[in-house]
């Protein structure tokens, strides 16, 4: 089977196509036969050797693949050959096959593409967990969010994409921020109230203009750096910040004398771990968003797709802020 390798940490030129074999199911396990690979911005801090606890060159790189059920390993009920499943693989699934655990899988519901499906378990499990489960809004109490502030980074991304659809759905005011009108607009028409530019303007100013200096209840920052830092700036008195990744190549460094002073939060939000050491509180979104996934009231924002073989263009792209929405490569 044709796999993606990272060959040595760098940029995109340590990304190559070659030939590995196809993987057999272990106990507790299903070959995915896959259709659609999600893209995240962890693949690619791994490629940089930025990602703590991350893969050691040459490995595949690829956490979710959404497409068939090709084979059953011994131990599993409830799949079948020729399920439609999507799931998180950990790692190697840039790859026309991959194996999953069972338990993790999920199927991918009537209607939705395999190119949507891919786009879910990361992106929308970290923005439900992000805004709920850490973050301290409520899911599903009607009302109880009226009045809440949230303030979204990158909301035209993967993850920003499902976070400003959350939470407008739950009711909370939603800020946005992203580099671009294209971008801004796709977060407006997804639910966000006030999307600010980051590059004409300072977005710190901006929330504390409109909102007459009061500040946010909620920040989502997967940027870090100065992001971080600014951040804060925009935070109501008792606010928090949750933190999901450092795009920007660099982890924020909050000034704790102003978390001290203002009782601000700062909580710190990883996936992977989160799923091996207390994987029941991840999993608490997963009904709800079933839920709203099935009635319509969320999308799956796919904004670029690549044949697997060019993985090293959909990484690049990425990187140059050419993207928004879920980026998945296709096999």
């Amino acid at each position: 089977m044709k796999a993606i390798e990272v060959t040595a940490f760098g940029d995109a030129d340590t990304i190559e196509v070659v030939e590995r074999d196809v993987p057999e199911p272990r106990e507790g396990q299903v070959r995915i036969d896959a259709r659609a690979i999600g893209v995240n911005f962890a693949d690619i801090m791994q490629r940089r050797g930025h990602y703590q606890g991350g893969p050691t060159p040459p490995y595949v790189p690829g956490m979710e693949v959404a497409g068939v059920v090709d084979a059953v390993g011994e131990g599993v009920d409830g799949f079948a050959e020729g399920d439609r499943v999507v799931g998180m693989v950990g790692r190697s699934g840039y790859a026309e096959y991959a194996v999953a655990d069972a338990d993790g899988l999920f199927d991918v519901p009537e209607g939705m593409s395999f190119e949507e499906a891919a786009g879910f378990p990361v992106q929308f499990l970290t923005a439900h967990n992000c805004l709920f489960e850490w973050g301290g809004l409520e899911s599903e109490a009607e009302g109880e969010n009226e009045g809440k502030r949230v303030l979204i980074h990158a909301a035209a991304g993967g993850v920003g994409t499902a976070a400003v659809q959350l939470a407008s759905e739950a009711g909370a005011e939603v800020f946005g921020t992203a580099s671009t009108a294209e971008k801004l607009d796709l977060a407006a028409d997804l639910g966000c109230d006030h999307p600010i530019n980051y590059v004409e303007a300072d977005f710190a100013e901006e929330v504390s203009e409109i909102t007459d200096g009061e500040g946010v209840d909620l920040v989502l920052d997967g940027v870090g750096g100065e992001t971080t830092e600014r951040s804060l700036d925009c935070l109501a008195h008792f606010g928090r910040m949750v933190v999901y990744g450092a795009a920007s190549g660099e982890p924020g460094r909050p000034d704790t004398a102003t978390l001290l002073f203002n009782n601000f939060e700062v909580v710190g939000y990883h996936l992977g771990q989160g799923l091996q050491r207390d994987p029941q509180r991840v999993l608490r979104a997963v009904p709800h968003l079933t839920e709203l996934l099935t009635a319509g009231d969320l999308s799956v924002q796919v904004g670029h797709t690549f044949p697997l073989a060019d993985a090293a263009d959909a990484h690049r792209a990425i990187e140059n802020r050419e993207t928004s929405g879920k980026v998945v490569l296709v096999p």
